[in-house]
C-alpha cells in the first residue's frame, strides 16, 4: 500500500513547480480514498461478476479457431462441387484469402476499437464472420467462396486483439492472467470443433455448406449478447465518461472495489486522452520500447515455426501410419491440454516464467525433430522421435508461447496507445504468418528438415534470450502499476 504513496509523491517530484499547489490537494485529497483502500487490495473482487464478460467476449476466440480449420477436412468436396478439382492455386486461395482479410481486419482493429468502444467493436467484427459464412454457404462459384472467406478473415483480424484489449481491461488483476487463458482455449476448441463437424463430409454430399452454416450461430450469440456485456472501464475514462466507467466498475468488480479502481485509472490522467493517437507515436519517444516488446514477440511466436509444424504434422503422422483424423484429436488434445495447464499457472506462476519454459520446451521439441531427420537413425526410431517430438513442441506452444503474448500485450501497453498498439502488433503477427506458410514447403525442399527445423529452434532460443531480458512480470499488478514501472516520465 505505501508503494501507491510513493509513487504519488514520486509524480509529485517530476512535476513543475506552478503545478505542485494542484498535486498536493490531489495527494491530500486521495489520501483517505488510499487508506479506505486498504481493504480492497487484500480482498480480490469475485469472478463471478466479470466471468461472463470474459466468456462472451472469448466466442471472438472460438470463431477465430473454427474458421482457421473449417477447410481442412472439407477442401476436397468444396473444390468439386465448384468446379477447381486439382487446382492447387485454387485451393491455396480458398485457404490464404482468409489470411490477407484477417490481415486487413487486424490493421484497422485499433482505430475501430478506439473509435467506437470495445463493445461494438466486437458486434462489427461478428458482421463480416456472418455475412462471409453464408456467402460461403451459398456460393456456387469459386470466386463466390474468395469473397465469403476474405470477409470472414476480416472479422477474424478484427476479433482476437480486441478480446485481448477487452479481456485485459475488464478483468480483476488477481484473474487477469486465467481469463486470459480463455482465449487460447476457446480457440483450440474452436479448432476442434472444425475438425468434428467436419468428419462427416465425405459421406454427406453438401455437408461443407452445413459446416460453414454453423459458424453464424456463435457469431450472431457474440453480436446479441455484447448488448448485455459490460463496456470497458478504460476506454470510458479515456473518453471522458467517467461516470459511466465507474458504474461499469461496480458491475465488473463490485461496489467495494469502486473506489480503488477509479483512483488507480485517475492516477495517469495526463489530459491527453482524448487526443488521437498518431501512427509515429507507436514508433518514437517513450513508447517506442513497449511496442518493440510487444512486435518482437509476435514475430518470434511465428518464427518458432509453430503454423509450419501444424501443417506439416499431417505427413509426419501418415508417414507413421498414423490416420489423419487420430492426428488431428492428438494435436488437438496436446494443444488443449497445454492451455488449460497454462490457464492454472498463468496467476501463479507468472507471465515470464511460462513464456521461457515454453520457447525452451520448443527448442527440446525441435531438437527431437533434427534427430529424427538425421540419416543415421533407424526408420522406426526416426518416426517415433518425430511424432513425439511434434505432440512436444505443440504441448510447450500452449503452455506459454501461444497463450502468453496475447495477454501480456495489453498489459504492457499504456492506455493511451493500448488498441492502435495491439493492432499493429497483430499485423505483425499475420505478416510473419503469411510468409511462414508461403515459403515452408519450398525451404523444406531446399534446406531439408534437419536445417529447417535447425533454424526455427534457433528462433526459439533467441526468444527465451528476448524474454529474459526485455519482458517484465505482471502478474497480480494493476495496468496502472505496470504503466508506471515500464513508461518514462514525460
Amino acid at each position: 500500500m505505501w508503494s501507491h504513496q510513493r509513487e504519488a509523491f514520486s509524480t509529485y517530484k517530476r512535476v513543475p513547480s506552478r503545478d505542485r499547489s494542484t498535486i498536493v490537494g490531489d495527494v491530500e485529497e486521495n489520501s483517505a480514498l488510499l487508506q479506505n483502500s486498504m481493504d480492497m487490495e487484500t480482498t480480490n473482487p469475485s469472478w463471478l461478476l466479470s466471468f461472463p464478460h470474459v466468456v462472451v467476449a472469448t466466442i471472438t476466440s472460438l470463431l477465430f479457431g473454427y474458421h482457421l480449420g473449417v477447410v481442412n477436412e472439407p477442401l476436397e468436396s468444396i473444390s468439386i462441387d465448384l468446379g477447381f478439382s486439382g487446382n492447387t492455386l485454387a485451393e491455396g486461395l480458398v485457404v490464404s484469402t482468409c489470411l490477407g482479410g484477417a490481415f486487413i481486419g487486424s490493421l484497422f482493429s485499433g482505430w475501430i476499437a478506439d473509435g467506437v468502444g470495445r463493445r461494438r467493436a466486437f458486434q462489427l467484427c461478428a458482421l463480416p464472420m456472418i455475412i462471409g459464412a453464408a456467402t460461403s454457404a451459398t456460393t456456387k462459384t469459386l470466386a463466390g467462396m474468395l469473397i465469403g472467406r476474405f470477409l470472414v478473415g476480416t472479422g477474424m483480424g478484427l476479433g482476437p486483439p480486441v478480446a485481448s484489449l477487452y479481456v485485459a481491461e475488464v478483468s480483476p488483476a488477481s484473474l487477469r492472467g486465467t481469463y486470459g487463458s480463455f482465449i487460447q482455449i476457446a480457440t483450440c476448441l474452436g479448432l476442434m470443433g472444425a475438425l468434428f463437424i467436419g468428419i462427416p463430409v465425405k459421406e454427406i454430399a453438401g455437408w461443407w455448406r452445413v459446416c460453414f452454416w454453423v459458424s453464424t450461430i456463435p457469431a450472431g450469440l457474440l453480436a446479441f449478447a455484447m448488448i448485455f456485456c459490460a463496456e470497458s472501464p478504460h476506454w470510458l475514462y479515456k473518453k471522458g465518461r467517467g461516470a459511466e466507467a465507474e458504474a461499469e466498475f461496480e458491475r465488473l468488480l463490485g461496489g467495494s472495489h469502486v473506489k480503488y479502481a477509479m483512483l488507480e485509472l485517475s492516477k495517469l490522467d495526463r489530459g491527453d486522452e482524448a487526443d488521437s493517437v498518431k501512427l509515429t507515436e507507436l514508433f518514437f519517444g517513450r513508447h517506442f520500447k513497449v511496442v518493440y516488446i510487444g512486435s518482437t514477440l509476435f514475430a518470434l511466436q511465428q518464427l518458432s515455426g509453430i503454423n509450419a509444424v501444424f501443417y506439416f504434422s499431417s505427413s509426419v503422422f501418415k508417414s507413421a501410419g498414423v490416420p489423419s483424423d487420430v492426428a488431428n484429436a492428438l494435436i488437438g488434445v496436446a494443444n488443449l491440454s497445454g492451455s488449460i495447464i497454462a490457464m492454472l499457472l498463468m496467476d501463479k506462476l507468472g507471465r515470464k516464467l511460462l513464456l521461457l519454459w515454453s520457447f525452451f520446451g520448443m527448442t527440446m521439441a525441435l531438437v527431437l525433430q533434427v534427430a529424427a531427420a538425421n540419416t543415421f537413425m533407424s526408420g522406426t526410431g526416426s518416426l517415433y522421435l518425430s511424432v513425439s517430438g511434434m505432440l512436444m513442441f505443440v504441448l510447450t506452444f500452449a503452455l506459454g508461447a501461444g497463450p502468453v503474448p496475447g495477454l501480456l500485450l495489453p498489459e504492457i501497453f499504456p492506455n493511451r496507445i493500448r488498441a492502435k498498439a495491439m493492432a499493429f502488433c497483430m499485423s505483425v503477427h499475420w505478416v510473419i504468418n503469411f510468409f511462414v506458410g508461403l515459403l515452408f514447403l519450398r525451404l523444406l525442399e531446399l534446406l531439408g528438415p534437419q536445417l529447417l527445423y535447425t533454424i526455427f529452434a534457433s528462433f526459439c532460443m533467441m526468444a527465451v534470450v528476448f524474454v529474459k531480458r526485455n519482458v517484465m512480470e505482471t502478474k497480480g499488478k494493476s495496468l496502472q502499476e505496470i504503466e508506471i514501472a515500464l513508461l518514462p516520465p514525460e
